[in-house]
């Protein structure tokens, strides 16, 4: 577990390298991602990830049987 001191050092290190600005843009990603993440967790096998077959575009078919 982290103590008081090393979650403070922590804090004031994310302060120097992202200033106070950029803090509250970083919190709302943040949130967004693990919101995220949970609920693909939750989904789980719901997601298909296989590729989808799309015909080839006219332009590679031409250039595929034409024999140069």
């Amino acid at each position: 577990m982290l103590s008081p001191v090393e979650i403070g050092v922590v804090a004031v290190v994310v302060v120097l390298l992202f200033g106070t600005r950029k803090l509250p843009e970083l919190g709302a990603g943040l949130g967004k991602a693990i919101s995220n993440f949970k609920r693909s967790y939750r989904e789980g096998s719901e997601i298909d990830v296989t590729p989808a077959t799309t015909e080839q575009p006219a332009s590679e078919q031409k250039l595929k049987s034409d024999p140069k």
